[in-house]
């Protein structure tokens, strides 16, 4: 690995005193948090597979400057697991060095360290241990892919056993060195909210009916756990604003009242919304603060510390909520991840250096994917051990000196950021009058404003470096740029949408009438709108078709959205926003037609095909918009490789396609390929070696 020795330098240091209240040091029961920045936990695909990728990036958090650093859910007991999906356990002793060295990192620059600890209840299908999935009562297992299992009903000796795995669990979580624990009952998966709802406890017994006996899991839990650890442990209860599905759901009246009841029962109540799409919903349907309203005059209920969450990134919201009474903690999962360093830019003045959180939700679908997590702000997300990157630090420049970057995309935006921060002189050579490629023509669909902050803030970053220059109107030819003679050149111009509708279901180009009105979404965002009855084909599968078909009925259009998917936006389903754009799209009055791909477009209809069965309809319409695959725009760079045997001549020693231009991918693709694009210029080839650590399973002994 590479030193990391050079990051930005902060001409200011002042702390503005509007921002004093979030550096008051608050008490959590015998503990004191030194801030009221609270990292509240969050999944990263990482968990038991990739633990010390999972320490190094909480360890960032530390260094950041946040108060109280949580893990993400940890499963407490081999009974209840949510495989496929890889979190933390703490199933036996064997378990705790991993979640030590965790801790260890948390609490290296005086943070609180946390570890969430989950029973998974009727959200455990047990898919890897093979026991049967325990809930308060006997219903199917509720899992993003409706697992055809059910649980059984805990009875009086079970709810006993429980009681005693959590016991041990917080006693092997204090032997792992942490401060906290929090007891997850939220977002419908922690068996706190299952005791809770009345949806999941249908008990006739002293568990069920009335809230008091509902709560009686929870004051049993507690109240064993304090007798264990709570001496020297904060003891915090995750639960659920409102789950928002009815009268048979834990309202936000219900748990309002609940906390009334039960005010003294956690050192700190930690409060979100009640489902997790709701809970961490994007940008495009959820404002900063979005959970507000249901947590307001909740402190009034409780002498113990209130956090909230809702994608803060701005500090004056921060303040507000504090000063107002709302919140004692500022709660951050999404926004931690963007920019770990958010305290300490705000303690420094260096507010104009926050990296916010656009709310696109890809660091969600990490977890969802059982991969590793990225994030579209933040590309040294989740790589901080296994490629040794810092977020705020570069390693040092290698031994050439420049480098030209064609195209200001995502990609190449990123590159240039953090070439510059090396201490390369950066060129940028921007073909149109403005930067921001691909994101400058996204920011101004529907729903997606938030996500200009990726150029924003590499703008105003690039600003601030005396040794990059960026040119607009400028397109280049491969002599061009020979004659510049640039030691290094990152071609990053981006992609196209195809117009041929080659993507998935067709894997070469369709029939489609020369008399059809077809366009494409780089038509309707340079203006091209069609007018009439569009239909809009939809075999992306991310949120561009989606996005289309709103846009299109904001123009006038009666728009039939066609997907061979079973979903609308299927991808989504990873960032939490799937039903959320399917109920949008239907309030706005498109018609959708899934399983169904289009087998062809004709004068005055497209011919649609089952994807099941082959069968054909026609819908009649004025024109289409294919919402297919992507070509790379990579011409240039073919033709500076065609000219390879010049490059010496004038000066070029490596020429890189990077971002879309290489392989179009979400824009959280682009800037990660910008960003290693620039720590690995000049660095040694490490041939067919991994790129990055892992750690890899012991064998047992027999």
């Amino acid at each position: 690995m590479a030193s990391q020795d050079i990051g930005f330098e902060s001409e200011s240091n002042v702390r503005d005193p509007r921002y004093d209240i979030l550096f008051d040091r608050v008490p959590i029961g015998p503990l004191t948090a030194k801030n009221r920045f609270y990292q509240v936990p969050h999944c990263n695909g990482a968990g038991y597979r990739d633990p010390s990728a999972a320490a190094e990036m909480r360890g960032i958090k530390a260094e950041g400057g946040w108060g109280v650093i949580f893990t993400e859910q940890t499963e407490m007991h081999h009974t209840s697991e949510i495989t496929p999906f890889i979190e933390l356990r703490l199933w036996e002793d064997q378990d705790i060095p991993a979640l030590r060295r965790m801790a260890e990192k948390m609490k290296a620059h005086g943070a609180l360290a946390g570890i969430q600890l989950a029973y998974s209840g009727i959200n455990g299908p047990n898919f890897y241990t093979k026991e049967v999935p325990l809930a308060p009562t006997a219903l199917p297992i509720r899992t993003f892919t409706n697992d055809p299992v059910q649980a059984r009903a805990l009875d009086l000796t079970d709810i006993r056993n429980l009681r005693r795995w959590f016991v041990n669990a917080a006693k092997r979580s204090r032997l792992a060195g942490f401060d906290l624990i929090c007891l997850y009952g939220a977002h419908g998966f922690g068996i706190f909210q299952h005791f809770l709802s009345r949806a999941t406890n249908h008990r006739i017994d002293d568990y069920g009916g009335s809230l008091e006996n509902r709560s009686r899991f929870a004051r049993e839990v507690v109240a064993d756990m304090r007798d264990a650890v709570g001496d020297t442990m904060a003891l915090t209860l995750r639960v659920s604003l409102d789950e928002k599905i009815g009268a048979l759901g834990f309202s936000n009246a219900e748990v309002r009242e609940f906390i009334a009841m039960n005010a003294n029962l956690p050192d700190c109540w930690d409060l979100a919304q009640g489902s997790w799409d709701e809970c961490s919903g994007p940008s495009r349907f959820k404002e900063e603060a979005a959970q507000e309203v249901l947590v307001k005059g909740i402190k009034a209920l409780t002498s113990k510390p209130v956090v909230g969450v809702g994608r803060f990134t701005s500090p004056d919201v921060m303040a507000r909520m504090v000063r107002q009474g709302v919140l004692d903690f500022i709660g951050a999962a999404r926004p931690s991840i963007a920019d770990p360093f958010i305290p300490k830019k705000i303690d420094e003045g260096r507010i104009e250096d926050i990296r916010e959180c656009i709310g696109c939700n890809m660091c969600i679908t990490g977890d969802m994917t059982m991969s590793i997590s990225r994030c579209t702000q933040n590309p040294t997300f989740m790589e901080e051990w296994r490629k040794g990157w810092h977020p705020e630090r570069m390693n040092a420049k290698g031994a050439s000196s420049n480098v030209l970057v064609v195209g200001s995309g995502p990609a190449g935006l990123e590159a240039a950021r953090a070439l510059s921060m090396r201490g390369y002189d950066v060129a940028i050579a921007e073909a149109l009058g403005h930067i921001g490629g691909r994101v400058a023509k996204e920011r101004l669909l529907p729903g997606l404003s938030a996500w200009g902050r990726v150029v924003d803030y590499r703008q105003y970053q690039l600003s601030q470096r005396p040794n990059v220059q960026t040119y607009l109107n400028s397109a280049l030819s491969a002599q061009d740029i020979l004659e510049f003679g640039f030691e290094n050149v990152a071609i990053a111009t981006g992609s196209r949408w195809r117009r041929d509708g080659v993507a998935r279901q067709h894997v070469v180009p369709f029939p489609m009438s020369a008399t059809m009105n077809i366009v494409t979404p780089d038509d309707i965002m340079n203006g091209i709108v069609p007018q009439g009855c569009v239909v809009v084909y939809d075999d992306d599968h991310y949120y561009m078709g989606g996005v289309m078909a709103e846009l299109l009925v904001q123009k006038g259009c009666h728009v039939t959205l066609i997907t061979p998917s079973a979903f609308v936006s299927d991808w989504t389903r990873n960032t939490l926003e799937q039903g959320a754009i399917h109920r949008r799209l239907i309030a706005a009055g498109v018609k959708i037609i899934l399983n169904t791909g289009v087998a062809a477009i004709h004068d005055d209809f497209v011919e649609t095909n089952c994807s099941y069965t082959d069968s054909r309809v026609k819908i009649e319409c004025d024109a289409v918009c294919i919402v297919a695959s992507r070509v790379s725009d990579d011409k240039i760079y073919h033709d500076l490789m065609g000219l390879q045997a010049q490059w010496r001549d004038h000066g070029i020693t490596s020429v890189k396609l990077i971002g879309d231009a290489a392989a179009p991918g979400p824009i959280a693709w682009a800037t990660y390929a910008g960003h290693r694009y620039a720590r690995e210029l000049d660095e040694p080839d490490v041939g067919d070696a991994l790129s990055f650590r892992r750690e890899v399973t012991a064998l047992a002994g027999f």
